[in-house]
């Protein structure tokens, strides 16, 4: 397998961490976005839309979504289960996996792609170029004080986001959660369960990574 990473970008995070929590050592290669490196020939030859993170397969399979590379993993190695083990687990897994993408993670890189100077022209990833709308930004900083509340309320029901274990829904949530620094939001100090749940998470060895 050959895993194309990214050390800076939230998604490829998400991919690193399922990767270290089920103990795999994968021969991994930097694409740097802040160098354009995902609109090089050689990383097009590889992923044509020109995102990251992508897994090609022992078999040449070439994945390039977070969802994809998880369930491959899952399925070829299922120690420690991260995807759920009952029929109600997996589907709570992916539930809150999806509502942390949609909620979470859409609304951040909504904020900083429509905001950021580095993304003049680049507001939406992947090969074609469009303007930034600025009210697109301060919609999704009122979408992700809106998740936050979320998750708040969530964790104050459950030890993690998808049940009473780790699993990719806490990955997501928790990569999409420390992003948010860099539209200067951070969890709101009445937040405890969140705080806890973020220090239990943040000090696993993946989180490190």
């Amino acid at each position: 397998m050959i895993f194309y990473d990214c050390s800076t970008a939230p998604n490829p995070r998400r991919a690193r961490m399922f990767i270290a929590e089920k103990g795999l050592n994968i021969e991994t290669h930097e694409i740097s976005i802040a160098e354009g490196a995902q609109l090089s020939a050689e990383f097009r030859a590889v992923n044509p839309r020109a995102t990251i993170p992508v897994l090609v397969t022992d078999d040449g399979a070439v994945l390039t979504e977070n969802l994809g590379i998880a369930a491959y993993l899952e399925a070829r190695f299922p120690e420690p289960p991260l995807m759920g083990r009952t029929a109600d687990e997996k589907g709570l897994v992916l539930m809150w996996n999806a509502i942390a993408e949609q909620q979470g993670g859409a609304p951040i890189a909504e904020a900083l792609r429509n905001s950021h100077p580095a993304f003049k022209d680049r507001a939406i990833p992947g090969t074609v170029n469009h303007a930034q709308i600025p009210k697109l930004a301060q919609r999704g900083r009122e979408r992700v004080a809106s998740f936050f509340e979320l998750l708040e309320a969530r964790l104050n029901q459950s030890v993690y986001v998808a049940g009473d274990v780790f699993t990719l829904a806490d990955i997501s949530t928790f990569v999409f959660v420390d992003f948010a620094r860099v539209i200067k939001m951070r969890i709101p100090e009445g937040n405890t369960r969140t705080q806890v749940w973020f220090e239990i998470v943040k000090a696993r060895p993946s989180a490190q990574l």
